[in-house]
């Protein structure tokens, strides 16, 4: 009968880390060491297969590097409240200074069946006319509001959007309560989930509302930000850094979120830069998915050199050429967004983008996932 014990490398060695992630065979392990004893689980955490041997030792519990969850050094167990969530664990053995371990001895792995998240679920249009979704992202004192060019015009754009027969929403970022995207994806591509990670693992985090208004709801995104050295808001960079989930599916799946989504802008500023913050805009959003209007975007700037903000105020305020320009590109996003609902196929298919297109010919292949199933 073969030997079923496997030499991991010498004791020495292997004992000056307190977890490390190894391969045998193909069958990832995570040996952590620990009060002088060693231990050994699987490799691949039941959640997004994160490598737990990269992660770190809290007590008796390893601590997936990806999403944070935990299993037992010794039983693979999950912690307290999630045991039914079980990962394989292994025999080890020392001999003449040597580590050894038993792949044949691997328990069974469990998953227990977790409540799937509301954003979790197949991506179809609602029947019904064209919704538009306006995105303020300029940040303020709640208590103490002040007037914003870049809220009034949107405002303008949303109230004739209704006129149109349009259903509309209207999100204020300030008004959320949000975290900033920690950067999943840095870690690995399959980190970065849909949902996003924060807001499966963050009852509290209240960015679901953008993306269940831009992924299911809306037709129309028309956002507005003003100008803040010579680019968008830190609001708006906010969102989009957490909007990465949504194009990730892109790059992992082939799964276009946002199809046959229209997007304008609208900008204002009383410094310049119109179109670095538009060409921002617009590249971003189409990474996205989205489509656009012909002239996607309104803007206003005094440039440079104007410092007496109270004037640019009182500029939009008054200006009927920049409240019509609104609502024409309202008219013009609208338009866009009923013929492609006209022609646009009963179901999603998820064959384009960018690997299809051969936007990912020149990357290298995702690693492949070594598992112990």
């Amino acid at each position: 009968m073969d030997d079923p014990w496997t030499d991991l490398g010498p004791v020495a060695e292997l004992s000056k880390r307190p977890l490390q992630q190894l391969t045998v065979g193909r069958t990832a392990i995570a040996l952590s060491f620990l009060d002088g004893r060693f231990a050994a689980i699987s490799g691949v955490c039941n959640h997004v297969g994160g490598p737990l041997g990269d992660g770190r030792l809290d007590g008796e519990y390893i601590v997936c590097p990806w999403h944070n969850w935990k299993f037992h050094r010794d039983t693979g167990l999950g912690e307290p409240g999630y045991e039914a969530d079980v990962v394989p664990r292994y025999d080890l053995r020392e001999e003449g200074g040597r580590l050894y371990i038993d792949l044949t001895s691997a328990t069974r792995r469990q998953k227990a069946k977790h409540e799937k998240h509301p954003l979790d679920r197949p991506l179809g249009r609602e029947a019904g006319g064209v919704r538009v979704v306006g995105i303020s992202t300029t940040n303020m004192d709640v208590a103490n509001p002040r007037y914003s060019t870049s809220d009034a015009l949107l405002e303008t754009g949303l109230a004739h959007a209704a006129t149109v027969g349009c259903e509309t929403r209207l999100i204020r970022l300030r008004d959320l309560s949000f975290r900033a995207c920690e950067g999943y994806y840095s870690k690995a591509a399959r980190a970065c989930t849909w949902p996003c990670s924060i807001t499966q693992m963050d009852p509290r985090d209240q960015l679901d509302r953008v993306y269940e208004a831009i992924v299911f709801w809306a037709d129309v995104i028309l956002v507005a930000t003003p100008i803040r050295w010579g680019v968008a808001s830190s609001l708006y960079f906010k969102m989009a850094e957490r909007l990465n989930c949504v194009q990730n599916q892109i790059t992992l799946r082939n799964r276009v979120m946002l199809r046959n989504k229209v997007a304008s802008f609208i900008i204002t500023g009383g410094q310049d830069n119109v179109q670095g913050v538009a060409g921002q805009a617009l590249c971003f959003f189409a990474e996205l998915g989205c489509q656009f209007p012909q002239f996607p975007y309104v803007a206003h700037s005094r440039g440079w050199s104007a410092e007496d903000m109270e004037e640019n105020v009182a500029y939009v305020q008054h200006s009927e050429e920049l409240h019509a320009g609104t609502r024409a590109l309202v008219d013009r996003a609208v338009d866009l967004s009923r013929r492609l609902i006209a022609t646009a196929p009963e179901e999603h298919d998820h064959r384009a983008g960018r690997k299809a297109s051969g936007y990912l010919s020149a990357k290298p292949s995702l690693p492949v996932v070594v598992s112990d199933d």
